[in-house]
């Protein structure tokens, strides 16, 4: 079977409400366009037939839900399927009716009437239902359902005739819901509290258009296609880039980093690199234990990432496909990035991967003549008395200083974003 011949798609897109208040017809042109790039031969190559596209009219409760039934009757288990809504999405913060909800366009919206809203969507925990039914092992469901701000258009239920107690977006918990399940991964426009934009004179979302973008074969790839970690780390920077004020969201568990689509028709592809040769700027080392784990993926990644740092992070399928020896994958993984970054906390020279990382680094170091290890303290109470000579003699960076942390930690995106020095230009 060719590559990804068990693909299959819903694009689903709601702009003129019957009572709800309308969208403008962008929404529509997002659905469309990514039907039409997840269907095109020289891009993504899902077969015609296997992907659906509901705008409007065609989009009821009726036919939202049977639309789905259907994926799961032509789904299996080895199935690929994409899923992407775009139109009006909240949550009811009180009351009877509390809870999240995808408005088809045939939502029963009347001002002050929350029973007839919530009893016309579809409620999350339905439509987490219906995903749970599709035995689809790789599967992305993509909802950019937020709302714009004042440079673009409203995308959700929120404005002045919007019943008391409706607030804009799902929450956390929802989408974590979503994304329950072996293989089902969630992108969302934008955090509950924020707002998703469309700027003026672009065709589509801020949002949608960077996810065309990685689609159509702006996104890394190392073979014939379009892997979902791959398509994350293209559309996320991106976005937040052009509108910092939005924080796209990926919500779920991977055992691998699936394809979800074919590069420019199934074409070879290379990664590209920075001047020096490499694809990442650090290698993130830390211990896989809390409250290490916590630190690094909740405060500095999301800083070093919104600076533009290239990262290659321990743990990640992504970066060592699972099935790889660990002693094979991490040496082949860490030629391929600038530094290495130790996240130095009492758990670090417990953890024997981390370790073996560290090692691995050094050693690559004085082999090239290059300062590849760059120690980083973020834990006040570690006792660097007994970090190893080879640590000590770097001068770790101590992210927790009281007067100089901020600026260490703004120096470090800083001197990752630049060329890897060598002794002979220190």
């Amino acid at each position: 079977m060719p590559p990804l011949a068990n693909a299959h798609a819903l694009a689903v897109g709601i702009a003129n409400y019957e009572s709800a208040p309308a969208l403008p017809e962008n929404v529509l042109w997002d659905a469309q366009d990514l039907h039409a790039v997840l269907t095109d031969p020289d891009l993504c190559a899902y077969a015609p037939e296997k992907a659906r596209l509901l705008l409007d009219s065609e989009a009821t409760a009726v036919g939202m839900r049977q639309a789905l039934r259907d994926l799961a009757k032509r789904a299996d288990d080895e199935s690929t399927v994409t899923i992407y809504f775009s139109g009006h999405g909240g949550r009811l913060a009180q009351g009877p009716h509390r809870g999240e909800y995808i408005l088809p366009v045939d939502a029963r919206y009347r001002p002050g009437d929350l029973a007839a809203l919530a009893g016309s969507a579809i409620p999350s925990a339905e439509f987490t239902d219906l995903l749970r039914a599709i035995p689809a092992r790789k599967m992305l469901v993509v909802l950019d359902c937020c709302h714009a701000g004042s440079v673009g258009y409203v995308k959700d239920a929120i404005d002045a005739a919007t019943p008391e107690g409706m607030e804009k977006g799902f929450s956390h918990s929802a989408y974590e819901q979503l994304a329950t399940g072996r293989g089902r991964i969630v992108f969302a426009s934008a955090r509950p509290e924020e707002k998703s934009y469309l700027l003026p004179g672009d065709r589509n979302s801020l949002f949608t258009k960077h996810l065309l973008a990685g689609l159509r074969g702006d996104v890394k790839s190392d073979d014939t296609t379009i892997r979902v970690s791959r398509l994350w780390e293209y559309l996320w920077p991106r976005v937040n880039e052009a509108m910092p004020q939005q924080h796209p969201i990926f919500k779920g568990e991977m055992e691998e980093s699936f394809p979800v689509a074919l590069y420019r028709g199934g074409q070879p592809a290379t990664i590209p690199t920075d001047e020096q040769g490499f694809e990442y700027d650090a290698f993130l080392s830390f211990a896989q234990t809390e409250p290490d784990m916590h630190y690094v993926w909740t405060e500095l990644v999301p800083f070093l990432q919104e600076k533009g740092v290239r990262l290659a992070i321990a743990g990640d399928p992504e970066v060592i496909e699972p099935g790889v020896e660990m002693v094979i994958g991490i040496p082949a993984v860490m030629e391929r990035c600038k530094r290495t970054l130790m996240v130095l906390t009492p758990d670090y020279f417990d953890d024997s991967w981390a370790n073996f990382s560290a090692i691995v680094d050094a050693t690559q170091g004085i082999e090239e003549g290059k300062h590849r290890l760059l120690p980083l303290i973020v834990d006040s109470e570690l006792d660097r008395s007994k970090l190893p000579a080879f640590v000590r003699i770097l001068q770790p960076l101590d992210l927790t200083h009281p007067y100089l942390g901020k600026r260490n930690l703004e120096t470090l995106a800083a001197r990752l974003k630049g060329p890897l020095p060598g002794r002979s230009n220190e």
